[in-house]
């Protein structure tokens, strides 16, 4: 492994299941989540989530490209001063600010009319309160894919893999494919003083079979992965332990 991480993308992912947003720069709380990130969920059917009092919840409780693919042909954006969100692929450009009723309704309904046969329930747009987020782990706070690693399924698979379907919020080159997977209660620090501790493995499902622009199903990574390597593990979580800085191109130190 070696001795300096380079982060060549960095990703947030603002409505949980919807399009990624490539950010320059990003400012890190110490324990908290990655700026931005699962803000919010849309609810498929009653999910039992309680803004007051939250707890994790599953992610086959919301609408999730796991198992509703056709999310992935949505191009979404997310402005935070105005909590709007403006949704491409599904008729005229639609936007809806997502602090109002009215426009948690409206994205609401563009999903009855979108999907309609992934709808278990009506669905409804919830909102992550202080401290939460909708991420797929309950200690999943900031999540790292390393380049290699995609790169050596891309091998296996034989076509090219595009680092997106892992939905990270961190990509990373210089280490050997797999690398991060030993790197569990290790801590990486970056330029600015931010310090991250690996603290979990990622096993991957079947989003990641989701090609992230057509939202065709098109490989199984999951089965490939335990094929070759005997488990489905790909890309880690950290949790910040120190807070900072963190922008495209900084390199990360492994100090202990």
């Amino acid at each position: 492994m070696t001795a300096l991480i380079h982060v060549s993308a960095l990703y947030r992912y603002p409505v949980k299941g919807l399009s990624p947003e490539p950010v320059e720069r990003a400012d890190l709380e110490t324990s908290g989540f990655f700026p931005g990130d699962r803000l919010y969920a849309i609810e498929n059917g009653p999910s039992g989530f309680n803004a007051v009092a939250p707890r994790h919840q599953p992610k086959t409780k919301y609408l999730m490209l796991m198992r509703d693919e056709a999310l992935a042909r949505l191009r979404t954006r997310y402005e935070d001063a105005t909590t709007t969100l403006t949704v491409e692929g599904h008729g005229e450009p639609q936007a809806f600010n997502l602090d109002t009723e009215a426009g948690r309704e409206g994205l609401a309904d563009l999903m009855r009319r979108f999907i309609p046969g992934s709808l278990r329930g009506e669905p409804k747009v919830l909102a992550a309160p202080p401290q939460y987020r909708f991420t797929d782990s309950p200690t999943g706070y900031v999540s790292l894919i390393n380049r290699a690693s995609v790169a050596a399924v891309e091998d296996y698979l034989g076509v090219p893999v595009d680092p997106l379907r892992f939905r990270g919020n961190l990509l990373v080159e210089g280490l050997d494919p797999f690398a991060e997977l030993e790197m569990v209660g290790q801590v990486v620090e970056a330029p600015s003083g931010l310090r991250l501790k690996i603290t979990k493995r990622t096993v991957r499902c079947a989003a990641t079979n989701v090609e992230p622009t057509s939202g065709i199903r098109d490989c199984d990574i999951p089965w490939t992965l335990d094929a070759r390597l005997g488990h489905r593990d790909l890309g880690v979580y950290a949790e910040v332990i120190a807070g900072g800085a963190l922008a495209k191109g900084d390199s990360l130190r492994v100090v202990r």
